[in-house]
């Protein structure tokens, strides 16, 4: 009965409510189509404004957009500073019906216990999109950190690169050990000072610079890679060097000021539908946390482990914990690596 009121509720919000959804997402992360079919079904004209980095989405929320977007999409890492910075709402799960279509492993996250203010999007890890026409594999990551010999890119991400860079030296990507953290900050400045160095892009930057033939090697993630090497098989491939790399969830929140937060729900609940699901897997080359939305997913996707990494591959993969007060090791590293 709850889950009825709560829908007749939102239904008439909609009727003489908003008639705009404002989303505030990575660049190039959801196919048009499915706004389209937003709209055709909800009557919501959506309105995107777009952000290639966490830290960007956060600055423009401080600075006002907390109430000027009514969903964002940020990384699983960043969630638990913006619940104690209050920028989102709790989520009113008698909203999404479709909640229930995650799959175990995203319905109840560390950084989100009970999803109460956020539903998982897509998951995904980071690696090295390469110009296979110019150089081998990269097994290690010692191709951009030791002694490089071809043009590479950065990304421009404090927590995953320095993570790749832990995972490097062998260390964990959540090290609490601030040597460990320097010694990461140190390896990105050796990478720094090389005259192969293009400097750090965030989003699809650096794959787009690797496609154009700007650079040889980025860091990059690796739906945007997998895209990249369909458009251009004879160019551009993906890899997970031997040492392992970043796994991450962007999550879907509301701002906590949103100005349509019904609207939100509506298309949190719409994403999480089977088959939207899929379509967004299936557009953007990055894995669904839907369980129900799976057996829709392209079986060539499905078999592809830069999209589903094997079990032995997961085994040196990590995702990036919040780590409160000792976030600030990493912030005080990563502003010395990019001032230096």
């Amino acid at each position: 009965m709850r889950r009825i009121l709560a829908l007749l509720v939102l239904g008439l919000a909609f009727a003489f409510g908003q008639k705009e959804l404002r989303l505030f997402i990575w660049s190039e992360y959801i196919d048009p189509a499915i706004l389209e079919a937003f709209t055709k079904q909800t009557g919501l004209k959506v309105r995107m404004d777009l952000y290639e980095s966490n830290e960007e989405m956060i600055a423009k929320l401080q600075a006002g957009g907390v109430s000027q977007y009514d969903l964002i999409v940020p990384s699983d890492f960043y969630v638990p500073s913006l619940i104690r910075l209050a920028l989102v709402q709790p989520l009113n799960h008698a909203l999404i019906p479709n909640l229930k279509n995650l799959s175990e492993k995203f319905r109840n996250p560390p950084f989100d216990p009970g999803n109460r203010y956020s539903a998982a999007y897509q998951w995904g890890t980071t690696g090295l999109i390469y110009r296979k026409d110019r150089v081998g594999v990269p097994k290690t990551w010692g191709a951009i950190f030791k002694e490089p010999k071809a043009p590479f890119i950065l990304m421009d991400s404090p927590r995953e690169m320095l993570g790749i860079a832990l995972k490097y030296l062998g260390y964990s990507v959540n090290t609490l050990d601030p040597k460990q953290v320097q010694q990461a900050g140190q390896v990105l400045l050796t990478a720094k000072r090389s005259r192969y160095f293009l400097g750090f892009e965030g989003g699809v930057g650096g794959k787009n610079r690797v496609v154009a033939g700007a650079a040889t090697y980025a860091v990059v993630y690796n739906g945007d890679a997998v895209r990249a090497a369909d458009e251009n098989p004879t160019k551009v491939a993906f890899a997970i060097p031997q040492e392992g790399a970043t796994l991450w969830v962007d999550s879907m929140m509301i701002p906590a000021k949103a100005p349509n937060p019904e609207g939100a729900h509506r298309f949190i609940n719409f994403i999480l539908d089977p088959k939207v699901g899929a379509q967004l897997s299936n557009y953007n080359r990055y894995a669904t946390p839907n369980q129900a939305a799976l057996p829709y997913i392209r079986p060539e996707d499905r078999k592809n482990p830069a999209i589903y990494p094997p079990q032995e591959l997961l085994g040196r993969l990590e995702f990036i914990l919040d780590l409160g007060k000792n976030n600030r090791i990493y912030d005080e590293v990563w502003t010395a690596v990019k001032s230096r």
